[in-house]
């Protein structure tokens, strides 16, 4: 019989660090969503090519083949869609999520019904392809801040309906994640400052609203400019500063304004090149949406042995 969700500390590599305030049965919660709407969309009122030429007693053992080279990630998610679909079934796992994979390896075998690792089969890959993707790029620009002390986030920029997916992915290639939703962290981006009236108003509702609703929730607030960096530490409780597309040399200026008042943060278009320069001017963190929304599928395979 498959594992049971998150056994062997499974979850500690999504919640390891982590920065917002989801708990454990939430996320859960978001994984059975997932794949009880994935199945729904693909088996609808059944499987019926398999069912035509495939007996119901039948069978049967496959392998997961890696046909690519990178991080792997997903074999746990796996697990809780074998279970989801048969419990019955059974897997042999080869290789854990986080493992640097080649072409040829062997990531896992499942047995059992031969209708049930059908059924399971295309939910399996998709999600497996894509969370391997995301860890892959994840871990490359991990490598890329090697030294520095900055550390990489991913953002909400996330396939909707996956989300939990795709930031466990981030997590795998040993990235952080950002908040997780609109509700675990507050972000006070330009719009909300912009329609609140200004910095300082902005900051000022958010702290009267948290009190009033009882919620502790950090509080992270972007800056455009070095004025607005100025105005914002004014205000006391922020958690980080958000520097907006700034330059190398604001973005010095900023670090060195904000001291050690709160973390900071760069973001805006920053790429595998200009990455590491960001790094470099001392930010406490970089977030990239790029690490969910630009990936390319890894190439994986369910082959029956």
């Amino acid at each position: 019989m498959c594992h049971q969700p998150f056994k062997e500390g499974l979850f500690s590599i999504f919640v390891q660090n982590y920065q917002g305030m989801i708990s454990e049965d939430q996320f859960q919660k978001e994984l059975r969503l997932i794949v009880s709407n994935a199945i729904r969309e693909d088996v609808g009122d059944g499987d019926h090519s398999s069912l035509a030429c495939i007996p119901e007693t039948a069978q049967g053992k496959a392998q997961l083949l890696v046909k690519d080279s990178g991080v792997l990630a997903g074999v746990a998610f796996a697990q809780q869609v074998f279970h989801y679909v048969d419990e019955r079934l059974a897997m042999d796992i080869q290789l854990r999520d986080g493992t640097a994979v080649a072409e040829g390896d062997v990531a896992f075998f499942v047995s059992g019904s031969s209708l049930s690792i059908l059924k399971a089969e295309r939910l399996v890959l998709n999600a497996m392809q894509r969370m391997s993707a995301i860890a892959t790029k994840t871990a490359h620009f991990v490598r890329l801040l090697e030294g520095t002390g900055t550390k990489i986030l991913d953002t909400r920029k996330t396939t909707p309906g996956i989300r939990a997916l795709e930031k466990w992915a981030v997590k795998i290639g040993g990235g952080e994640n950002h908040r997780f939703a609109l509700y675990d962290m507050i972000m006070l981006k330009d719009n909300h400052i912009d329609f609140a009236g200004g910095i300082t108003h902005a900051i000022q509702q958010t702290k009267d609203y948290l009190q009033q609703k009882g919620k502790d929730l950090k509080i992270i607030v972007e800056a455009r400019d070095l004025h607005e960096v100025r105005e914002i530490l004014k205000s006391e409780g922020i958690y980080r500063i958000l520097l907006d597309n700034f330059s190398y040399e604001a973005t010095r200026k900023a670090v060195a304004l904000i001291g050690d008042r709160c973390l900071t943060e760069s973001s805006g278009g920053i790429n595998e090149t200009t990455l590491r320069k960001y790094a470099e001017c001392g930010v406490d963190y970089i977030s990239s949406g790029a690490l969910t929304h630009s990936v390319h599928n890894m190439d994986l395979s369910l082959k029956a042995v």
